[in-house]
């Protein structure tokens, strides 16, 4: 039988959610974040959307003083039991905790999935900023806009200028907060992934972006 356009309208619509839904079990770091990372040891370096904390212990295993930010208690008390070394704070990142915003970290690194759940863009970026020091860096790698709108079968199911981030809506709200966008790279999507897109669309990002005085 072949599916209907209401039937291919409603898992998409599923699959959406569960996409854009916290994943407690996220993975280490991607390859493309590896490789942009230089060297760590000695860095305070905050990640926001942690999860149950594989990527943020990697970033301790490359020497740096790391702490942990994410909304899901759940996934953070795995972490902490897993762990213990590591500071892990349960914080909405759109609104950073004081202790947090005292421009102490050299880095920010925003990986995980979620962008596309922000609702308030400039509060994220005014929250980065505040807690990076002057010429601290941010590293941000997340699914692409266009990959959150486009279905399995290469149609839009969603207008690319509604709805979550665009790039050009996150560049700028770095830039009202007083980060200065030096690189922006997009990767096909990957083989496997979730959303079955082939490599025709945009699937990833990385930006790096640093603090400039004023």
């Amino acid at each position: 039988m072949e599916p209907t356009e209401h039937n291919l309208r409603a898992w998409e619509e599923a699959h959406r959610r569960r996409a854009a839904a916290p994943s407690h079990d996220r993975p280490g770091l991607p390859d493309q974040v590896r490789r942009a990372l230089g060297d760590l040891t000695g860095k305070r370096v905050l990640h926001l959307g942690s999860g149950t904390g594989a990527g943020t212990a990697e970033l301790a295993e490359r020497g740096a003083v790391v702490t942990g930010v994410d909304l899901e208690g759940e996934a953070l008390d795995a972490a902490r039991e897993r762990w213990p070394s590591i500071l892990w704070v349960e914080a909405d990142p759109q609104a950073l905790p004081t202790e947090l915003r005292r421009g102490r970290f050299d880095l920010v690194y925003a990986g995980g999935g979620g962008l596309d759940g922000l609702d308030d863009l400039e509060g994220w970026a005014r929250g980065i900023a505040s807690a990076l020091r002057l010429r601290g860096e941010l590293l941000v790698f997340d699914e692409h806009p266009a990959a959150v709108r486009v279905d399995a079968l290469m149609r839009w199911h969603h207008d690319y200028f509604a709805g979550p981030p665009r790039l050009g809506q996150l560049v700028t709200a770095l830039a009202h907060a007083g980060l200065v966008t030096r690189a922006l790279e997009e990767y096909p999507s990957p083989p496997g992934n979730p959303r079955r897109h082939d490599r025709r669309i945009p699937g990833e990002f990385l930006l790096y972006a640093d603090k400039e005085a004023r």
